[in-house]
């Protein structure tokens, strides 16, 4: 028996074999779950559907999270095809190359509200759409980082996004509790991914987080995978509202 046989739930942000997300999914299907997925647009549908097939998926939906209808249609057809989900995976961030590279008091209006809607807002419209499909309960996890909650060289406007992440998953969390729905966040180090590649001087970062570290390494995809799987699981029936950091470097000093 597998600990997530039975549970059905989608998969929002693998970009390519090297997402987060995707590394969420393996440890997902490994266990026993049954995945659907979403693409943002047809370059990304290349990659994702491969990789949705390779576990079985039969649900590969476009799906633009700036766009509420994108996300209503999704969980239209998840009622349509399963009636009910048990969870969702929200790993989808999004912040203009020029508001990381440059100083972050020369973050545009537009570049600000764009990280803020893609980056944060787009999990609350993923839990209101989600809710109706979790009668008897659910979980929600979403993907933050260091940067949320400490100033980190490069990141800028995407750690003031993922700040307003965590606290809507504490604000998600509080609200939905009563209805046995669980919302936590996954905070894990720096791992090379397609977004990755457009914060400055990310491998320095790599090399600091594998100097600094407890484990002396950074974490991986699969550990991230294993954080998340718990969570979703009902190992996690008890624990909402929660950050949980996978080697993230958060207790190690800066200096």
């Amino acid at each position: 028996m597998g600990l997530m046989d039975g549970k059905r739930g989608v998969i929002f942000g693998v970009a390519n074999e090297k997402s987060i997300a995707w590394g969420v999914a393996q440890q997902l299907r490994s266990a026993g779950a049954e995945l659907a997925f979403t693409f943002l647009n047809e370059a990304l549908e290349k990659r994702v559907r491969p990789l949705a097939e390779s576990l079985e998926s039969k649900i590969i939906l476009p799906c633009d999270v700036a766009v509420d209808d994108d996300i209503a249609s999704v969980f239209k057809e998840l009622e349509r095809q399963w009636g009910t989900i048990d969870f969702v995976v929200h790993a989808v961030a999004f912040a203009r190359r020029e508001d990381l590279k440059n100083p972050f008091s020369q973050t545009s209006r537009e570049g600000f509200a764009l990280a803020m809607d893609v980056s944060a807002y787009s999990l609350v419209a993923m839990a209101r759409f989600a809710i109706p499909l979790m009668p008897e309960g659910g979980s929600i996890v979403s993907m933050s980082y260091l940067g949320a909650v400490m100033a980190v060289p490069g990141y800028n406007v995407m750690g003031v996004a993922k700040a307003a992440l965590e606290s809507s998953v504490r604000y998600l969390a509080a609200e939905l509790g009563k209805q046995n729905i669980r919302v936590n966040a996954v905070s894990a180090g720096p791992i090379k991914t397609l977004a990755a590649s457009g914060i400055g001087n990310f491998n320095d970062k790599l090399h600091v987080m594998e100097e600094r570290s407890p484990l002396g390494r950074t974490v991986t995809q699969e550990e991230v995978g294993k954080a998340t799987l718990y969570l979703l699981s009902d190992l996690a029936s008890g624990v909402t509202g929660e950050v949980h950091y996978v080697d993230s470097g958060f207790n190690i000093s800066a200096g």
